[in-house]
């Protein structure tokens, strides 16, 4: 198999790794790779040799997590899976895989693959509503605009949701119009607090999701949300910038352990704290009910796709992202000749 390995800053390889499909797993399933999907701004931190997110591989490392693609073998205990249904996973940047069943989300009929290749990226955006105790009719407000942002923007109305999309990009603010946001401000506008005061009707954001890393996005979520509001934060706090003597939002603290904070005073409203869930079971329903609202033509990540490019050119997308071109988006590699 062809698979895309990061030995280091800027060291991106495609390599030839052997891959046994002649003698499966009972539990495994053997998929070619139709497309994968580029998650630019975490790839984009390890390209340009950011601090490693805590967990992650040592290089060389394998990039990507977001891969479409055909059975084309399935293991004696497999059930649920045949040969020529379509799958998604979040397996990486390769031309073909074999994974563990339980790994994989069958892609019902009438979903286009550029579609369901961001299901999981998706998935994610709509469990920043999940945890957080999202109720339809309330407000919203999406900090930060790269794929996970325009997905919150998708998703929010199709769970009932008023969203209001914030970007420092005019031709961002444009594409969070096109995936359904009900109205766009800029993170500079000096009146922007005064903006959604009106677009609330004086109600308040109840629930902000941030997915911009700089400190100053985390300052505008606190300063926007109302009293008693809640916070969903999917991006990485501080990457790229300078470290700060104490971070408060480490990936160690806070995001690895998924916890949550929340101010308790003699005037906050005693809100209930999120029941334990399922975890992982709950973001398979997030897929499967993503994809369901893909085949019915409801949810197209597809419209954002920018750039089309053959494997080979997984190089170019890298340096493209590191150069920060506001006109890149969603980005799609094509193995099926690979």
């Amino acid at each position: 198999m062809k698979i895309a390995m990061l030995y280091g800053a800027g060291d991106l390889r495609l390599e030839e790794h052997a891959l046994d499909t002649a003698d499966l797993a009972p539990g495994d399933v053997w998929v070619e790779t139709l497309i994968t999907a580029f998650k630019i701004g975490t790839d984009r931190g390890n390209y340009e040799g950011a601090d490693p997110v805590p967990g992650s591989p040592e290089f060389p490392r394998w990039v990507g997590d977001s891969n479409f693609g055909v059975v084309r073998g399935v293991g004696a205990d497999v059930m649920g899976f045949q040969v020529g249904d379509r799958v998604v996973s979040s397996m990486h940047h390769q031309s073909e895989y074999v994974a563990p069943a339980t790994r994989l989300v069958k892609v019902p009929e009438g979903v286009h693959p550029e579609d369901g290749v961001f299901v999981n990226l998706y998935s994610l955006s709509a469990h920043c509503y999940h945890k957080a105790m999202f109720h339809p009719g309330e407000n919203v407000a999406v900090i930060g605009l790269g794929t996970l942002g325009l997905g919150a923007v998708a998703v929010g109305p199709l769970f009932g949701g008023r969203v209001a999309a914030i970007g420092n990009s005019d031709l961002r603010l444009d594409m969070a119009r096109k995936m359904g946001a009900h109205a766009c401000f800029t993170s500079n506008d000096p009146d922007l607090k005064t903006n959604l005061d009106a677009f609330t009707d004086g109600h308040g954001i109840d629930l902000v999701i941030l997915t911009a890393n700089p400190w100053p996005a985390y300052d505008t979520s606190v300063n926007i949300v109302r009293d008693n509001g809640r916070v969903s934060i999917v991006s990485l706090l501080g990457r790229g910038e300078a470290d700060l003597e104490f971070n408060p939002l480490s990936m160690e603290r806070f995001y690895i352990k998924g916890i949550s904070l929340h101010a308790i005073s003699h005037h906050a409203e005693p809100d209930l704290f999120p029941t334990p869930g399922a975890g992982e079971s709950s973001q398979w329903r997030h897929r499967a009910h993503l994809l369901t609202l893909m085949a019915e033509g409801r949810l197209e990540p597809k419209r954002l796709v920018t750039h089309r490019l053959h494997y080979t050119r997984i190089n170019e997308a890298y340096e493209m992202a590191l150069r920060r071109e506001k006109s890149m988006m969603n980005v799609v590699f094509d193995w099926t000749d690979a």
